[in-house]
C-alpha cells in the first residue's frame, strides 16, 4: 500500500508549496532525532522527509499524484526514501537548519565596534516657586565622552585596526562536525577579535581601546512652569558616548521638590492654614498672608467656622500643559482661649447671656455688637 505523503505531512492534497513547506517545518522541529532520540520518532522523522522530497517537487508530486512512486529507481525519483543530498530537488540541508533557525541562520557577520551609548539620569532639588514659575538650572554631570586622543576609534595614534587573521574579517568561525545527517557546520564568534572582525594591536594608552573616557561636564537646564515631584526632562544625547565612540545616549533630569515652610502642593492647587482667634472669626477681619506673588490680604467674612476654606483664585501652580494656574486654597483654625482673666469671663458669660437659644444663628441681639468688640478688645489686651 503506497504511503499518503499528504496525510504524512497534514495537508490538504490541493495545497500550496508554502503550506507543505511549512508543515514539514513544523515537523520537522518536533522530531528532529537530537530533539526526540526514540526510535519511533526516527523512523515518522524519516517518513516526514520523504513526503517533503516528493510533494515539494513539482514534477515528482506529478508522478505521485498519478500513482506513481517517484522516490524507487523505476518513478524517476532519483534518491533513495529520505535521502538528503543535493540531487533531491527542492529540499536540502539548508531546509532542516531553516526549520530550526530560520532563514537567516549561520548570517550575521561581524558586529560593529560603534555602538549607542546608554541613557543617565540625574536628579536636581527645586523649590516650590521654581516648580510654581519655572526656572534655569545649571548641573554638573559625570558621563562618557568621546576619547580625544583617539577620537573613539580606540587605537593608539598613528595606528589603527586591523583585520583579524582568525575569522579573515568575518567576526565568526565555522565547525564542522560529523553526525547521520552528514557534515553539519556551526558558527560561533570569533574567539580573537570578539566577533568584530579586527583587532587593535595597539589599544589607545588614554581609553585602553573602549574609545571614550569618563569626564565632568556642565549643562544648563531650562525647567518649565508647572513641574512636580519625579517629573524627568529629556536632554536628548546628553547621556553616555557609546563605546567605539558611538552616539551618545539621552540624560533625564529628575525633579525633586523640596518641601514649602507654609504651603502645602496637591497638583496644581496650594494649600495653607491660618489660625485666628474665636472674636475674629465671628466679626471678620482681613489676614495677611505672603503668596507666592506677593503680601495679600485673605478676607474673613464674620461668622466664620473653623476648617472653612477660603479660594483664592490663580495664586496657585502653573499648569504644566495649557495656560492658566491653580486656586491657593486657605484653610482657616479657629482659636478658642484656653484660659481667661476674671473680666475676659464675665464679657464670655454675658455674651452667652445675651444670645437666646431661641434666636437665629449668626445674629446679634442689641448691644451685643459693642460686646463683641469690647471682648475682642480684651482678648487683644487693650
Amino acid at each position: 500500500m503506497a504511503t499518503d505523503y499528504y496525510a504524512v505531512l497534514g495537508v490538504r492534497r490541493d495545497a500550496g508549496q508554502d503550506e507543505i513547506k511549512k508543515a514539514f517545518r513544523r515537523l520537522a522541529r518536533e522530531l528532529h532525532p537530537d530533539v526526540n532520540p526514540d526510535p519511533k520518532t526516527q523512523e515518522r522523522f524519516k517518513e516526514i522527509n520523504a513526503a517533503y522530497e516528493v510533494l515539494s517537487d513539482p514534477a515528482k508530486r506529478q508522478v505521485y499524484d498519478l500513482g506513481g512512486d517517484p522516490l524507487s529507481p523505476n518513478g524517476g525519483g532519483g534518491a533513495g526514501a529520505g535521502g538528503f543530498g543535493a540531487g533531491a530537488a527542492g529540499f536540502g540541508f539548508s531546509d532542516i537548519m531553516d526549520a530550526f533557525f530560520g532563514a537567516a541562520a549561520g548570517s550575521r557577520g561581524p558586529r560593529s565596534r560603534t555602538r549607542r551609548g546608554q541613557d543617565a539620569m540625574i536628579r536636581i532639588e527645586i523649590t516650590l516657586e521654581e516648580a510654581a514659575f519655572g526656572t534655569t538650572k545649571e548641573i554638573q554631570v559625570d558621563t562618557a565622552v568621546t576619547c580625544t586622543t583617539c577620537n573613539g576609534e580606540g587605537a593608539a595614534p598613528g595606528t589603527s585596526a586591523q583585520t583579524c587573521d582568525m575569522c579573515r574579517g568575518r567576526g565568526e568561525v565555522s565547525q564542522v562536525t560529523r553526525s547521520f545527517l552528514g557534515q553539519v557546520m556551526t558558527s560561533r564568534p570569533c574567539p580573537q577579535c570578539q566577533g568584530f572582525g579586527t583587532v587593535v594591536p595597539t589599544p589607545c594608552p588614554e581609553c585602553a581601546g573602549d574609545g571614550r573616557v569618563r569626564a565632568r561636564r556642565t549643562l544648563t537646564v531650562k525647567i518649565p512652569a508647572g513641574v512636580d515631584n519625579g517629573t524627568r526632562i529629556q536632554l536628548a544625547g546628553e547621556g553616555e558616548v557609546g563605546p567605539g565612540g558611538g552616539p551618545a545616549g539621552d540624560l533625564y533630569v529628575e525633579i525633586a521638590e523640596t518641601a514649602h515652610r507654609v504651603f502645602q502642593r496637591r497638583g496644581d492647587d496650594l494649600h495653607c492654614t491660618v489660625t485666628i482667634p474665636m472674636t475674629a472669626a465671628s466679626l471678620g477681619t482681613k489676614v495677611p498672608l505672603e503668596t507666592l506673588d506677593g503680601l495679600e490680604d485673605v478676607d474673613i467674612r464674620p461668622g466664620t467656622q473653623s476648617g472653612q476654606s477660603i479660594p483664592m483664585h490663580g495664586r496657585g501652580i502653573t499648569h504644566l500643559r495649557g495656560g492658566g494656574r491653580g486656586d491657593l486654597i486657605v484653610h482657616v483654625e479657629v482659636q478658642t482661649p484656653t484660659k481667661l482673666d476674671p473680666e475676659q469671663e464675665e464679657l464670655v458669660r454675658r455674651l452667652a447671656k445675651l444670645r437666646g437659644e431661641e434666636r437665629p444663628s449668626g445674629t446679634f441681639a442689641p448691644g451685643q455688637q459693642g460686646l463683641f468688640s469690647r471682648l475682642k478688645d480684651a482678648f487683644n489686651g487693650r
